[in-house]
């Protein structure tokens, strides 16, 4: 009793913090990185929703950033996502051009933006369960370790 007490408080406490979301860039961008117990909360309510046969909704935005001093490198290795349609939002502050391309596990490109310096792209993509490695297409930077894993639950 004490157990569902307490998943009934969490799924009010993520429903209030949902409702107060602006949807901006700043609450996506630490949903996309901190892997924090904010997500596991709203992944939580997501999955009670979806159990009372409603839906849980897009698969929201991913943020993925170059590293801003020009180093050939993501500023964060690893991104999680929701499966459904994903929107990669790329920012890419430095003047070494740069993009980011998504594969499958069976190594299959599945999307990716444009490439760009001092700038920023984004890029519809649709994902389905499992882990997918994000990278730079450019020539060399790939093989200089400019790229991540994105998990999609």
């Amino acid at each position: 009793m004490k157990k569902l007490a307490a998943l009934f408080a969490l799924i009010l406490a993520t429903l209030a913090l949902v409702a107060c979301g602006g949807g901006g860039s700043s609450s996506t961008s630490e949903e996309t990185s901190s892997g924090g117990a904010a997500k596991e909360e709203t992944s939580e309510a997501e999955g009670e929703k979806e159990a009372e046969g409603g839906s849980a909704g897009s698969a929201g935005a991913v943020d993925i950033e170059a590293d801003p001093s020009g180093n050939l490198a993501f500023t964060s290795d690893t991104a999680t996502a929701k499966a459904g349609k994903a929107t990669i939002n790329f920012t890419n502050e430095s003047p070494v051009p740069h993009d980011v391309k998504i594969e499958d596990a069976n190594g299959e490109e599945v999307g990716g933006t444009e490439v760009i310096s001092e700038g920023s792209d984004s890029a519809e993509v649709e994902l389905e369960p499992g882990t997918y490695t994000y990278f730079c297409s450019i020539p060399g930077h790939r093989q200089a370790g400019m790229e991540g894993t994105l998990t999609v639950k």
